[in-house]
């Protein structure tokens, strides 16, 4: 279990939500602290068997500051994901590092932290604030410009398995927010991979991010240590400072399903009256290709 910490004054006028948890503050300006617990990572939660802080995954003997394609096993093996300022390739461009799986290098590598391949294990970097937006309850903005393809936040929470994915979404009343958000991992032949978070009770940032039809942040699957992927964003463009950042819930994004959101956004009114299950519930992105609800996916469940 994370203990509850309280949140730490900045300026007077901001305190840090993360509590020193993370190596950059996250601003948040309101008196009202919202009630989770705060974490930078995943936690094992009910029905995981894998404890996420595991190192499961084995390492490179490169003895360099900086592993290269031709003698890191890790690279060899999965592919190289960042370029040598640690940001993913041209998300623009069809088929980039999102079409495959992305490994970073982990506790039991040899090469040094400055490696170019180990880059959502160095955590938060970006100055964010967690803000009230006009129509979506909170929100996160970047308080400083951000280029395209730097990784930005994770969205961390307790991992969970299936049944109590299902057992919580089921016991949700319509005026809840549902964060949950399953992902699932196509790796050939048939063999699918799904895992499940939810930082309703435990989280980080990421669970204040609002949905977009048209968003600016792409979310992908990252294995450092563990078999557990951590849930990374990444810019999708290049970010002006002061601007809210988003994803899309659905994990939509140049074509790619790499994530599926079961639904809600923040503070949102229910659309319609909630029977078995949870019910679509109206957009607010204000995007010129904004599909008027947000994204309810829940193929996964059923």
């Amino acid at each position: 279990m994370v203990p509850l910490v309280e949140m730490s004054e900045i300026d007077g006028l901001h305190v840090d939500l993360s509590s020193g948890l993370e190596d950059v503050p996250v601003l948040f300006e309101e008196l009202t602290r919202p009630t989770f617990q705060y974490s930078p990572d995943n936690v094992q939660g009910p029905g995981c068997t894998t404890d996420p802080s595991e190192v499961t995954l084995p390492g490179c003997s490169c003895r360099s500051q900086s592993c290269c394609s031709e003698t890191c096993s890790c690279l060899r093996t999965h592919g190289r994901a960042y370029d040598d300022s640690g940001r993913l390739p041209d998300l623009s461009r069809t088929g980039g590092a999102c079409s495959r799986p992305v490994f970073e290098c982990n506790a039991l590598c040899s090469c040094g932290d400055s490696c170019s391949n180990r880059v959502v294990q160095k955590g938060l970097q970006a100055r964010l604030e967690v803000c009230s937006t006009q129509d979506r309850g909170w929100g996160v903005r970047a308080l400083e410009e951000i280029p395209l393809g730097t990784f930005v936040c994770e969205y961390a929470g307790e991992v969970i398995d299936f049944v109590e994915a299902r057992r919580r979404q089921l016991s949700q009343r319509a005026d809840e927010n549902n964060y949950i958000i399953a992902v699932r991992e196509h790796a050939g032949a048939g063999s699918i991979t799904e895992t499940f978070v939810d930082p309703s009770r435990v989280g980080n940032v990421g669970r204040f991010l609002n949905h977009s039809c048209l968003p600016n942040l792409l979310m992908l699957p990252v294995r450092v240590h563990s078999v557990i992927p951590r849930l990374a964003l990444f810019a999708a463009r290049d970010i002006g400072a002061h601007e809210e950042l988003t994803f899309d819930y659905s994990g939509g994004y140049s074509n790619q399903r790499p994530a599926e959101r079961l639904c809600t956004e923040r503070d949102s009114p229910a659309w319609g009256s909630r029977t078995d299950g949870p019910q679509r519930k109206a957009c607010h992105c204000h995007a010129s290709n904004c599909a008027g609800f947000l994204p309810l996916d829940l193929s996964v469940l059923n």
